[in-house]
């Protein structure tokens, strides 16, 4: 088959490599029909996370069953399906809780740049749609495996309740899809924070009510002069930078609740501050399984649209573009289609 490999910084290549097999009985494999670009992908792309050697790429993805193990039952071949970056038996006392990205027998995906991926723990982590969605849902649902996902749990863990104020920080996909769910879950007023135009579009289309396009301590002054003065009920954390924590802890109220999801790089908390801020923080890999059922419903019935962060649709064999327009801000989100 054939599938992206990042080999240095900058250095993404379209290579023929081994077809994936059953390995283990919760094994399945599946053929993808979609799968894309993360912008944490662009952390090591970027030279920002170490890479060692040369390894596959991806894992975001929507495809159909080719085969499975003998202990899979819950998906057969032929159906379509979606799964989480973070495989879950579903089964371990973390995934009754709730947290199946803490499973005990967890392995996250990072070969899904590829024609064809194996998928670990099959069982608990592939939701089967009913039947083979139409073409055009399918940005959707690629969404929900992580991005919709993530920007669904960012909502949840700032508790975005109906009739709140919530703040996003971050205007990549996550960002978006944060608005998103803060729309979903009834928040009256949605402060995107966004320099670049195209997104901010995008953000006010998915329901954001106000666009602060300062950042920093000018940032934090727009989201207190748009709350009288008291800062956010929530705020969603979507970028993982010190920059953007800081910000978002200052811009959430006392007693306000801040989620992060961006993968944190070099990001230090003061406990003090903390301490004294009264403002709640909860983050970590977002438990997309817990999601999965209910996110494909609202993509399949039209309610949501997440898959409009997919600006750029490449042929898979031009991933290395892809990486190089996210990373130039040329797109926001790029599909591969194999």
């Amino acid at each position: 088959m054939r599938g992206a490999v990042i080999h240095a910084p900058g250095d993404v290549r379209f290579e023929t490599l081994d077809d994936p097999k059953i390995v283990h009985p919760t094994d399945a494999v599946i053929r993808t029909v979609a799968t894309c670009v993360c912008g944490s992908d662009l952390w090591p792309y970027r030279g920002l996370e170490p890479i060692g050697d040369p390894h596959p790429m991806g894992h975001e993805y929507v495809g159909v069953v080719e085969e499975v193990g003998s202990e899979v039952t819950s998906v057969t071949p032929g159906q379509f399906v979606v799964g989480s970056f973070a495989t879950s038996d579903n089964t371990c006392a973390n995934c009754r809780g709730g947290w199946q990205s803490s499973c005990l027998h967890r392995e996250f995906m990072s070969t899904c740049q590829a024609d064809y991926v194996r998928i670990p723990n099959a069982q608990g982590t592939l939701v089967a749609t009913d039947g083979h969605p139409d073409g055009e849902f399918v940005p959707g649902l690629l969404a929900v495996s992580d991005v919709m996902g993530t920007g669904w749990y960012a909502a949840l863990a700032a508790e975005v309740k109906p009739g709140s104020t919530a703040v996003v920080v971050g205007d990549g996909a996550v960002g978006l899809c944060g608005v998103i769910a803060a729309k979903e879950l009834g928040a009256e007023r949605i402060i995107a924070m966004s320099r670049h135009a195209s997104r901010q579009k995008l953000a006010l289309e998915f329901g954001a009510t106000d666009i602060v396009t300062e950042r920093g301590d000018e940032g934090v002054a727009q989201v207190k002069d748009l709350t009288a003065g008291l800062g956010a009920d929530s705020v969603l954390e979507c970028v993982g930078t010190p920059e953007a924590m800081r910000q978002a802890l200052h811009t959430a109220r006392p007693g306000g609740n801040v989620g992060f999801v961006g993968v944190p790089h070099e990001v230090a908390v003061d406990g003090q501050e903390l301490f004294f801020s009264h403002v709640g923080l909860r983050g970590g890999p977002a438990p997309v399984r817990r999601y999965l059922p209910e996110l494909i419903d609202l993509v399949l019935s039209g309610r949501i649209d997440p898959g409009k962060v997919f600006d750029l649709t490449l042929p898979l064999e031009q991933v290395a573009e892809g990486y190089q327009a996210m990373d130039e801000r040329r797109a926001i989100k790029t599909l591969l289609k194999p």
